[in-house]
């Protein structure tokens, strides 16, 4: 080992230690600390991202990489303690540990949607989906306060995006309601049932010549990435639908109010919450 890599070795050191006294004092976060806590996991993932990347591109061009090599290691243990310290957190609260029992979800969602969310606050998943930024009928205008919680929009982004990684697995529970609803719409763009958005999307933005998106919405279609995004999104809000369950029945010791499709408009089907009672 060289001088210069024992001197960047020892200063992961003072890093390490943080771990010792880590999963009792993560016990005692507030919902403020694990919300930065969360932020900060996922901006270190990319500045990790960013760093093996540039590792790979200085290899190639033989140039020496040994400070790289260091950043992108110490980010990596940043990175897992961090996660401890988020896995300690929602250890502490039957509703993570209910929402890291579905395939898909570790503890840095799970803690994210603690420190996001709170359940006082939402007495119907609706409220929720509002916040989250997934309610179509809420339009965020020029000029206006974004009227939801962008940090919560990206957590629910990554958990559908999780969702579509594990569906294969046969534990899986929301992966499997994502392939199935990608069905139903591609079913329904192919008869024509988006045209309106199609037509719309076309006539608000630009978009290039001869590309498969625009050949879509010419069509009165939407392209497959909005289809995706369509059935994805539907199947994190049956998710949250789950979890505003299991809170709020946490927090009232009664059952929530069912959501207006089933209460009010008498739409019969339910998906029953897995692994619940927990």
């Amino acid at each position: 080992m060289t001088d210069t890599s024992k001197d960047l070795g020892s200063l992961t050191e003072p890093i390490k230690r943080l771990t010792r006294d880590l999963r009792q004092a993560s016990r005692l976060l507030s919902v403020a600390e694990a919300r930065y806590l969360v932020d900060a996991y996922y901006q270190m993932q990319r500045d990790r991202i960013r760093a093996a990347h540039q590792r790979r591109t200085l290899a190639l061009a033989e140039e020496p990489n040994e400070v790289v090599d260091w950043l992108e290691a110490n980010t990596g243990v940043l990175e897992r303690n961090i996660k401890s310290a988020l896995g300690a957190f929602r250890q502490a609260s039957p509703v993570g540990r209910w929402a890291e029992s579905i395939c898909g979800v570790g503890p840095v969602i799970s803690a994210g949607l603690l420190a996001q969310i709170n359940i006082e606050k939402a007495p119907t998943v609706g409220h929720i989906w509002r916040f989250a930024g997934l309610d179509p009928t809420v339009v965020w205008a020029k000029g206006q306060k974004r009227p939801w919680n962008g940090a919560l929009k990206r957590l629910c982004w990554i958990i559908g995006e999780s969702f579509v990684k594990v569906q294969a697995h046969d534990e899986d529970v929301y992966g499997k309601l994502y392939a199935a609803r990608k069905v139903i719409e591609e079913a329904k763009n192919a008869a024509g049932a988006f045209r309106e958005q199609a037509e719309r999307s076309l006539a608000t933005k630009r978009w290039r010549d001869e590309t498969t998106t625009r050949a879509a919405y010419e069509a009165g279609r939407l392209p497959q990435a909005r289809l995706h995004l369509r059935a994805e999104r539907w199947a994190v809000k049956i998710f949250l639908s789950h979890w505003q369950h299991v809170a709020y029945f946490h927090r009232f010791r009664v059952h929530p109010p069912k959501p207006y499709v089933l209460a009010q408009l008498g739409h019969a089907h339910e998906i029953q919450v897995p692994h619940w009672p927990f």
